[in-house]
């Protein structure tokens, strides 16, 4: 399950401390300009080491495209996107290699495979989000190019509501040994009616498997979501005229089909499992131990998972208007 989409399909591929992490494009309409320029912005506001609240690990995460470009257009032939490893410092993790960090994937995937990467995490580290994020520059420079736009904002953090606030939470967090976790918006504004397939192939599912499909990520919701079992029917449905809805408690979406309003949704980010805070936990032996997880990482995902969520709604978006053919004019 390393490949997303069904029409516009990307397939990652890396480790965190490998030589490089990627994605492989295919279904990408041709005679689309394209450059690593389009893409780099991206994965900036996703790189590591911009702050002191961020993992200091330093990479420039410069992309590379090595196919299904000529002359600055797509040729409709797969896209490789590479973006090379520089700032692993493997021997870091060297006392993670046979315990397992609680909240993180280490004894799940040893469970399941046998064996594990204990190198940052291999896969499932945060670092595999950016191969996401370069495909999904690729599909949100498409669908701008049709008046559609992607932006997604951190609402809550621990909690808390007020912007101001939040940079002095995830600080005090991190000067306990500890993380935090919050909630993230994201709203698709332009997207057309009429995308979304019933019954297994709803639009708000997809959404949802593609949010549920990011590491951290423990809960979604569209429209008003949980919110909506407090309200009345008659609060919650959304009155309709002519050319358009008087209210937007669907979030964009009905019946699994999206409604020309904007898509909204929200996701639930857990606390950064790795933290310094002393935890109880086992090795792959059995033996249990205590745990303090040193080295470089996020005291809030929150903070950097929003341009990965961004990239995540745009993949499904553009493969669910490919489905619809709405490109055959590109």
């Amino acid at each position: 399950m390393n490949t997303f989409g069904r029409h516009f399909r990307c397939t990652t591929f890396g480790e965190s401390h490998g030589r490089a992490i990627g994605v492989i494009i295919d279904g990408c309409p041709s005679r689309i300009g394209l450059s690593e320029s389009d893409i780099q912005p991206f994965l900036d506001r996703r790189r590591p080491g911009t702050s002191d609240l961020v993992t200091p690990r330093q990479e420039s995460d410069t992309v590379e495209i090595l196919s299904g470009v000529y002359e600055g257009c797509t040729t409709g032939t797969p896209i490789a996107l590479l973006i090379r490893n520089t700032g692993q410092h493997s021997s870091d993790y060297e006392y993670l290699r046979h315990t397992f960090r609680p909240g993180h994937a280490d004894r799940a995937y040893f469970q399941k495979y046998g064996w594990r990467d204990h190198r940052g995490g291999g896969r499932s580290s945060g670092r595999e989000t950016a191969a996401r994020v370069a495909a999904g520059a690729v599909a949100a420079l498409i669908l701008s190019r049709k008046g559609i736009t992607i932006q997604g904002k951190i609402t809550e953090i621990h909690g808390e509501r007020d912007p101001d606030l939040f940079l002095d939470i995830i600080r005090k967090a991190q000067e306990k040994g500890d993380s935090v976790g919050g909630i993230v918006e994201v709203i698709v504004c332009g997207c057309p009616a009429g995308l979304g397939d019933p019954v297994f192939g709803k639009l708000d599912a997809l959404i949802a498997m593609a949010f549920m499909s990011i590491g951290a990520v423990k809960g979604i919701e569209i429209g008003d979501g949980f919110a909506a079992t407090r309200l009345f029917g008659s609060e919650h449905n959304d009155g309709m005229r002519d050319d358009s809805y008087l209210s937007n408690h669907a979030g964009g979406i009905l019946g699994g089909i999206s409604t020309g309003q904007d898509i909204i949704a929200r996701i639930a980010v857990k606390p950064t499992p790795s933290i310094a805070a002393s935890q109880q936990t086992i090795t792959d032996a059995g033996e249990e131990v205590s745990l303090s997880v040193t080295g470089r990482h996020d005291p809030c995902i929150a903070l950097r998972i929003v341009p990965v969520a961004e990239a995540m709604l745009a993949l499904v978006i553009i493969d669910a208007m490919l489905a619809n053919q709405i490109y055959q004019d590109f």
